[in-house]
């Protein structure tokens, strides 16, 4: 039911697909759970630490690929 929701983005070239499906699994359950609760697109972006932009009003499915993205990133090495 949630991949009718939201629909398959293909992933980009440089990322395994195999790490883009299941982020992006995980990225429509995080938002169907926060649609559910009567939250905003921008809600469950702040459940993955990103910051949504006031001056855009995003859509279920943009959200699902921002967090989707960030999830398949690497890692930022901190410097010590």
């Amino acid at each position: 039911m949630i991949r009718q929701l939201f629909p398959t983005v293909p992933p980009p070239a440089h990322i395994n697909p195999l790490q883009w499906d299941h982020a992006q699994t995980i990225a429509r359950h995080a938002c169907a759970r926060v649609f559910r609760d009567g939250g905003q697109p921008a809600d469950a972006l702040l459940e993955f630490d990103l910051k949504p932009v006031e001056t855009v009003k995003l859509g279920w499915a943009c959200t699902v690929e921002l967090i989707t993205t960030s999830l398949c990133q690497l890692p930022v090495k901190l410097a010590a």
